[in-house]
């Protein structure tokens, strides 16, 4: 199972993660692929996208539908994807607000 590491300050890391890697994907499918997925899990669950860019388009749904966030760019663990990008990859932590 993923984990979240010491990157994120806000997002609880004491709750069960999934990952959706979506750095391959155009607009929009990476927002609606999100979205799909949120609606799939249950409220306890930490939904961990990986993306190639801050996922802007998807913060005011994500704050719409009662969602907490928090984004943070890392090292990509493969490096340089032969197209000349950085091997930096953008990961958003998304989760349900305790109530």
């Amino acid at each position: 199972m993923p984990r979240l590491d010491a990157d994120f300050e806000n997002a609880p890391t004491h709750r069960p993660t999934e990952t959706l890697d979506v750095r391959e994907l155009g607009p929009p499918k990476p927002l609606s692929q999100t979205l799909e997925r949120l609606a799939e899990l249950d409220d306890e669950t930490v939904l961990i996208q990986r993306n190639d860019r801050a996922p802007q388009h998807l913060y005011p749904k994500l704050s719409d539908r009662g969602y907490v966030f928090e984004t943070v760019e890392q090292a990509d663990d493969g490096g340089s994807d032969g197209r000349g990008k950085s091997g930096k990859v953008v990961v958003t932590a998304i989760w349900r607000a305790e109530p």
